[in-house]
């Protein structure tokens, strides 16, 4: 019997006390995700807190990016009630691949910089040089500051995705959603990008919940796990760090 995914279960491993830390960022209750008033994950209860680094696993095609879209406003929950403590600004978004041109001669910071689009100005697309500065302080953060100038599509495939985690570092989101952020990478990348996952939980306070279809990797990296498959959602009760 798989155990139920109570809305209080999951806490944030860092063990911080304070009234801000002890708010979850979302709370999911009773929710029903899918398309057109057609659920195809029920009965989610499910609560994201500050400093929490979560891991969602299943198979491809279970609901992981449903569950996704829904937590960013992209969908709306069929049934349910979805609350969030901080404004979608807030939020940041990995996506599994990113939807640029691979004939638009882009560098690796001018990538990154699309993050601050929307957050200066809705379709201005000449940012300050504040954010230039600021676009400068999250390289140094994901630890490619000497990639800046290069081309984003002559990266590898690790590091593509760190400055994609870079790009959604642009809005100082409180919350991050990562869509298999470890897949399509070799393992050397794979720990760097779990070792900055575990970084900007543990010492900036971001809720990461990250998606994979690994089991494995989301074991060895998450300190909370929730599987999805079959229409259920429901804890992994193997890892000692959660809260039941």
């Amino acid at each position: 019997m798989k155990p139920e995914l109570n809305v209080d279960a999951i806490k944030s491993a860092r063990g911080g006390d304070s009234a801000e830390e002890s708010l979850p960022l979302v709370t999911l209750q009773s929710v029903s995700l899918g398309y057109d008033s057609t659920p195809v994950v029920k009965d989610v209860n499910l609560a994201i807190y500050p400093g929490s680094l979560i891991g969602l696993a299943g198979p491809n095609g279970s609901g992981k990016t449903t569950l996704f879209r829904t937590i960013l406003g992209l969908l709306s929950p069929v049934s349910g009630t979805l609350s969030r403590n901080c404004p979608l600004s807030n939020f940041g978004y990995v996506p599994q691949s990113a939807a640029l041109d691979p004939q638009f001669p882009l560098s690796a910071s001018e990538v990154v910089e699309m993050g601050a689009y929307g957050r200066v100005r809705p379709y201005q697309f000449i940012i300050p040089a504040s954010e230039k500065e600021r676009v400068k302080e999250v390289l140094r953060q994901i630890g490619l500051p000497q990639l800046a100038a290069k081309c984003f599509f002559s990266l590898s495939g690790g590091q593509k995705q760190r400055m994609l985690i870079a790009r959604a570092l642009m809005v100082n989101p409180k919350i991050m959603v990562l869509d298999e952020p470890l897949s399509g990478v070799d393992e050397e990348s794979r720990r760097s990008i779990a070792d900055l996952l575990t970084m900007l939980a543990r010492e900036r306070g971001l809720a990461i919940f990250f998606s994979s279809h690994d089991l494995e990797m989301v074991q060895r990296v998450a300190d909370s796990i929730v599987r999805i498959d079959k229409g259920q959602i429901w804890l992994d009760e193997r890892k000692a760090r959660l809260h039941l």
